[in-house]
């Protein structure tokens, strides 16, 4: 099929305070053009007005329909992975007769399937509505968290563990595809940028940090739900057994409310009118990283493999996940083993969330005022590397100081999410960026996997070779971030330099709708990364 001509000129991003781009033609074939396009060919000549559409109006109905829903998908993703930290406080191992490295071994499997399923993940989110797959995923895995409650033994605890890591896989990829959102009034505030297939990119990342601080909410909520339960004596159902059972009762609420009320993409929902459905395509061209293409190509794939943007966004997760291991499984321990009741550790620690919340909300901000998210990460890492450098060195009577450096541990949390919007932002290409969403996504696992095992029980109850080796790899983290901003800044000049040299030689080709043909960021050579 032949692409016919488009002249529906743009109307303007009203946040951005520019005019986009008019469509004109694309000569591509159908399975390279992006779907968005073909849905304004389809509906060129329909009578509707697309410059009555109040564009401040449409961003707040999108809003409305995606923010709730990610925020909740993302908060409880995060209280099933920190529910088992809460149940180790709670009579877990006792019950289930846990010794060795058990425990560990149960935490790292759910990261080792979520890890196995990233791959099949990465083609299903491509060829699926990933709000609809979403969905599912959610309502699976909150029948598995409150099927925990029924286990009798360390093997039920890692059967359920692997199933909740295949279905939790799905999660961060549909997200990132999906994109979340936050209020209008945060959004004249925080002029960002990012990109994704409902918001421009100087809406979105603000939209994707607020989803993340579902991170920090699960923190906080985690640990009033663990003080919570731990008041529950029963005969028959121990307080962390009613704790999974209530927490997948949830989860899988949730997940209904996702599959029948999470858009997927602005071509079919129920609830824009066909105007709005053609200026909500219209205002993401200036992303140019389309919208919906379901045309798998290998020649991304290719590209991926010898990108060094992925290598360096993959390195950097697996270091700062050996961190999360810790907030994840690990954090309620470490603050019981400073003399604490069971209790009130999980008390202690709600102010971990806060820190990783704020934490989210001031990166989002100072990376976009500043124009340095890779410097912001650089900077929280190494905060984040004296709060490992406190739990480490400081004496076992000093609790105030082990306690703050627990807390301030979590500000290195803000590097999974910089990457996730770096991710996001700087691979074009459908096929490149579903598989490097996948293999971040994959990254965060390994990390995971690894994370848990660094606390070997010989080592209780003060975990010092555990610390330290968290202590080098923030350190190491702010490296990598570093060179991930010098590698941006280096091939953005070079295509500057490039793009000034053949226009002074006349040589400047323009390709029409060049934000609708499927290109990958290094195939578009006017793509600019974001760092």
């Amino acid at each position: 099929m032949d692409s016919k001509d488009i002249s529906e000129k743009m109307a303007p991003d009203v946040d951005a305070g520019y005019t986009l781009p008019t469509l004109k033609s694309a000569t591509a074939s159908s399975t390279s053009l992006d779907r968005a396009i073909v849905y304004l060919e389809q509906h060129q000549d329909s009578q509707t007005d697309t410059a009555d559409v109040d564009q401040a109006r449409l961003v707040r109905k999108i809003d409305r329909h995606i923010v709730p829903i990610a925020l909740a998908a993302y908060t409880l993703q995060f209280l099933d992975k920190l529910d088992i930290n809460y149940a180790a406080v709670m009579g877990l191992n006792q019950e289930l007769k846990l010794v060795g490295n058990d425990f560990n071994n149960a935490a790292s499997a759910m990261y080792i399937a979520n890890l196995v399923a990233e791959i099949p993940t990465a083609y299903i989110v491509q060829k699926v509505r990933p709000g609809k797959w979403l969905g599912v995923n959610l309502l699976l895995w909150g029948v598995v968290t409150a099927c925990t409650a029924a286990v009798k033994n360390y093997h039920g605890l890692v059967a359920t563990r692997v199933m909740i890591g295949i279905l939790e896989a799905a999660t961060a990829p549909c997200l990132m595809l999906i994109t979340g959102a936050c209020s209008a009034a945060l959004l004249s505030t925080l002029r960002l940028e990012f990109s994704g297939m409902w918001y421009t990119k100087s809406e979105a990342i603000l939209r994707f940090a607020i989803w993340y601080c579902g991170l920090g909410i699960a923190q906080m909520l985690g640990s009033l739900i663990s003080w919570g339960f731990q008041q529950v004596t029963h005969e028959a159902l121990s307080g962390w057994r009613v704790m999974f059972l209530v927490l997948g009762c949830i989860t899988g609420v949730a997940g209904v409310w996702a599959l029948f009320s999470m858009p997927d993409s602005p071509m079919d929902v129920t609830w824009l009118t066909e105007a709005e459905k053609r200026v909500a395509i219209q205002r993401v061209a200036v992303n140019q990283t389309g919208i919906k293409n379901t045309h798998f190509k290998w020649a991304h794939l290719h590209e991926l493999v010898l990108d060094p943007q992925i290598w360096l966004l993959a390195s950097l997760i697996i270091v700062t996940s050996l961190t999360s291991g810790v907030i994840s499984f690990y954090s309620t321990t470490l603050i019981r083993n400073f003399g604490f009741s069971p209790g009130r550790s999980a008390l202690l620690n709600m102010p971990s969330g806060a820190v990783s919340l704020l934490s989210c909300l001031a990166t989002a901000y100072l990376g976009h005022k500043y124009d340095s998210r890779a410097l912001c990460m650089t900077a929280f890492c190494l905060v984040a590397a004296m709060g490992s450098a406190l739990m480490s060195f400081l004496p076992s009577h000093q609790r105030a100081g082990l306690l703050a450096g627990v807390y301030l541990v979590n500000m290195e949390t803000v590097t999974l999410f910089l990457v996730f919007c770096l991710t996001t932002a700087n691979v074009a290409g459908q096929t490149k960026r579903v598989a490097a969403n996948a293999l971040i996504s994959g990254a965060f696992s390994v990390g995971n996997i690894i994370g848990p095992q660094l606390f070997q029980p010989k080592d209780a109850p003060q975990y010092i070779p555990a610390k330290i080796i968290l202590l080098v790899t923030e350190i190491a983290t702010a490296m990598f971030a570093l060179a991930l901003r010098i590698y941006y800044g280096w091939q953005n000049k070079a295509r500057d330099a490039a793009e000034r040299k053949e226009r002074e030689a006349g040589e400047v080709k323009e390709v029409a709708n060049v934000e609708w043909l499927n290109l990958t960021d290094r195939e578009n050579k006017t793509f600019r990364y974001k760092y």
